[in-house]
C-alpha cells in the first residue's frame, strides 16, 4: 500500500510539475495572455491612426481647403494677393551679420523691407 501511494504521490508531483513550469503550461498562458494585452493595446493606437489618416485622406479629396493648407504648410504657398514676410530672430542676425554675409536689409536691426510681389521680405525684430 505503501508504494502505491509513493507511486501516486510522484505522478501528482510529475503532472503539476507539467501543470505550471513545462512548455505549453500555466508560465506560458500567462505570458501569451500578456503578449495579447500588449497587442491589443497597440491594435487600438494604430486603428486610432488609421482613422484620423482616413479623414485627413476624405479632406484632401473633397476639400479645398485642406490642399490648400497643406501647401502652405509643406510646399511654402502664398496666394495671389498676400504677402509674405519672414521674421529672423536675433540669433541669425548676429551671425548672419558676424559671418560677412550680411544683406543691407539685415544690417539694420528692426528694418522692414518693402515687399515685391510674392517675395520673402526679411524683418529684423528687436527684442
Amino acid at each position: 500500500m505503501r508504494i502505491i501511494a509513493l507511486l501516486l504521490l510522484v505522478m501528482i508531483l510529475a503532472l503539476q510539475y507539467r501543470l505550471w513550469m513545462a512548455d505549453g503550461g500555466m508560465r506560458e498562458v500567462w505570458r501569451l495572455r500578456k503578449d495579447v494585452a500588449t497587442q491589443a493595446e497597440e491594435n487600438t493606437k494604430l486603428k486610432e491612426r488609421n482613422r484620423n489618416l482616413a479623414a485627413e485622406v476624405l479632406d484632401l479629396k473633397k476639400g479645398k481647403a485642406a490642399v490648400e493648407e497643406r501647401a502652405r504648410a509643406d510646399l511654402g504657398m502664398v496666394g495671389e494677393n498676400e504677402t509674405f514676410f519672414q521674421v529672423a530672430p536675433m540669433e541669425a542676425q548676429h551671425a548672419q551679420s558676424s559671418s560677412g554675409n550680411s544683406s543691407s536689409s539685415a544690417s539694420t536691426p528692426g528694418m522692414i523691407t518693402a515687399p515685391s510681389r510674392h517675395a520673402p521680405v526679411q524683418v529684423n525684430a528687436q527684442q
